[in-house]
């Protein structure tokens, strides 16, 4: 099981859209490691986001990565809004005077998936509403932010997808158009900004857990994270998933790690990190959902148990 800490001392870190599932354990493990994380959403203990789930706050998330051992600084932010998302950069620099790590998680749009559903099918304003939550968000977010990050070098930025590259050239199942664009973006992101970054020392990567047990997830199938393999008989794959607090340590890790540039502009997996890191789930297992696929998708017939 993971048990080595990974030293984040005196880093600052971003996290955009940090209220619930990968993003709030991103949060909590980078303070773990001993950073100051500010992080956003548009839930706080006063106002509910369209989302609708009003127990997860950022409020929170922010006390726990203080409980974590870092300091979890809470800033209520739309970043479809350049404005406020401009006022958060302007306090990181007043306060810090440096970022250090970005991480592009704003999301909060499952609500909107038609699963099998024809592009013309899906009302319109759904789909543009989840190209802007997951689209424009980041845009809006790395384009104001990145000035601070540059500033120093060694800058990180992360963006936080669903499925890898590979695995995303050709999985159709249950997608659709809209939600494909809004994932397949931020991996498109990353290998630019990579290459921008170079320049100023940086690093960008996208990374995407496997089949993760968020909250959301566990609350849709009727289970706990106590009672989560009763749904395996139900659900493909459900063997193979995994908590959200798995990618946030292969996160927290290749955050740590002094020679990241290697993986500058490519796309990563949870199960990919925790290979090369060491790091586990909270069971104590590695569990690999997009290795799983990829052998699926090349005709072998894998056994679940060889990639958990």
């Amino acid at each position: 099981m993971q048990t080595t800490k990974q030293d984040l001392t005196g880093k600052i870190a971003l996290v955009a859209g940090a209220t619930r599932g990968a993003g709030r354990t991103i949060a909590v493990e980078l303070g773990r490691g001993g950073a100051t994380v500010y992080v956003t959403g548009r839930t706080t203990r006063t106002q509910v986001s369209e989302v609708g789930r009003a127990d997860e706050t950022i409020e929170g998330t922010a006390d726990l990565v203080t409980e974590a051992g870092g300091k979890g600084i809470a800033v209520p932010t739309d970043h479809l809004d350049p404005g406020q998302v401009r006022a958060l950069v302007e306090r990181i620099d007043q306060e810090q005077g440096r970022l250090d790590i970005l991480v592009n998680d704003v999301w909060g749009g499952n609500y909107l998936l038609d699963f099998d559903t024809k592009m013309w099918d899906v009302d319109l304003e759904r789909g543009l509403r989840m190209l802007d939550l997951g689209v424009r968000t980041h845009l809006i977010t790395s384009n104001i932010a990145l000035p601070l990050l540059v500033r120093n070098p060694g800058g990180l930025v992360i963006e936080v997808t669903d499925g890898t590259a590979e695995a995303n050239k050709d999985l159709m199942p249950a997608r659709n158009l809209y939600y494909d664009l809004a994932k397949n973006a931020p991996i498109r992101m990353a290998f630019l900004l990579g290459h921008e970054l170079e320049s100023a020392g940086g690093t960008a990567v996208v990374v995407t857990p496997g089949f993760i047990r968020s909250e959301e997830m566990l609350d849709a199938f009727k289970l706990t994270e106590e009672t989560w393999r009763e749904g395996i008989e139900r659900q493909e794959h459900w063997d193979l998933s995994e908590t959200p607090v798995y990618v946030a340590r292969g996160i927290a890790a290749l955050a740590a790690d002094p020679d990241r540039a290697r993986w500058n502009t490519r796309s990563l997996s949870s199960g990919r990190l925790a290979r090369e890191y060491g790091v586990t789930d909270q069971d104590g297992s590695r569990p690999d959902f997009w290795a799983f696929y990829a052998a699926q998708k090349a005709g072998e017939e894998p056994k679940s148990a060889d990639y958990r």
